[in-house]
């Protein structure tokens, strides 16, 4: 579905059970692009009530990469996520891809059902994942919640906020945020990259054919019916 379907009419949103907003420089090869393909749906009439409904319809929706970024912009529009943070560009002031570690750290998302606690290695690949939030109160509040989702950890398995093992030196290693009841995941790492164990360059022999990530993606299956 691209946008101008949904500007012009030609599809609704709430025709489908679950959004996801894809990462991989959705929106164009630029720096804030996920700011932008943000703005085109708050300042169009039409998109913006879309969103909206979808958004307040108990629907799943996953945001990864520019998909984050764009759906922190959005925070106007999603329930409970009014302490979300934005996502800027990382202290190493240059783009990180590569294979990172983090931990599930909430469990109550449909996404990340039967997840928590696990730590697993992930694509990053991102010049502006770092999360930032409007003051010191928002991110105390946010980072003691149930809405953070993902951190990067270290090779010991703790929380880090040190490059390389955080690639973009985040707040407590927050890679991944939940709002409306688990319901909205947003993340930075790229899941979908990583879903099958040959397309990891480390893989457990004990995971077979299905990396781990795979079943973020069987959960969002199984939530929908």
């Amino acid at each position: 579905v691209h946008m101008h379907d949904l500007a012009d009419g030609a599809i609704d949103l709430l025709d489908f059970p679950a959004l996801v907003a894809c990462g991989g420089f959705s929106f164009g090869d630029v720096l804030g692009a996920g700011g932008g393909w943000a703005k085109s749906i708050l300042f169009n009439p039409r998109v913006r009530a879309q969103f909206e409904a979808f958004f307040a319809a108990q629907r799943l929706v996953l945001g990864v990469c520019n998909g984050c970024q764009m759906l922190a912009t959005l925070q106007s529009l999603i329930p409970g996520a009014d302490h979300w943070p934005r996502f800027v560009r990382n202290r190493s002031e240059q783009f990180e891809g590569r294979t990172a570690l983090v931990r599930v750290s909430g469990g109550a998302s449909p996404w990340l059902d039967g997840m928590a606690g696990s730590v697993m290695p992930i694509a990053i690949a991102h010049g502006e994942g770092r999360s930032e939030f409007l003051d010191d109160a928002h991110a105390a509040r946010f980072l003691a919640s149930a809405d953070v989702a993902l951190q990067y950890v270290d090779n010991q398995h703790a929380v880090t906020e040190r490059y390389p093992a955080n690639p973009n030196g985040a707040q407590q290693g927050l890679a991944g945020i939940t709002a409306a009841d688990g319901r909205v995941l947003a993340m930075m790492p790229h899941p979908e990259r990583v879903f099958r164990s040959l397309q990891n360059p480390w893989r457990d022999p004990r995971w077979g054919e299905d990396g781990p990530w795979l079943r973020l993606f069987r959960n969002a299956r199984r939530a929908v019916g």
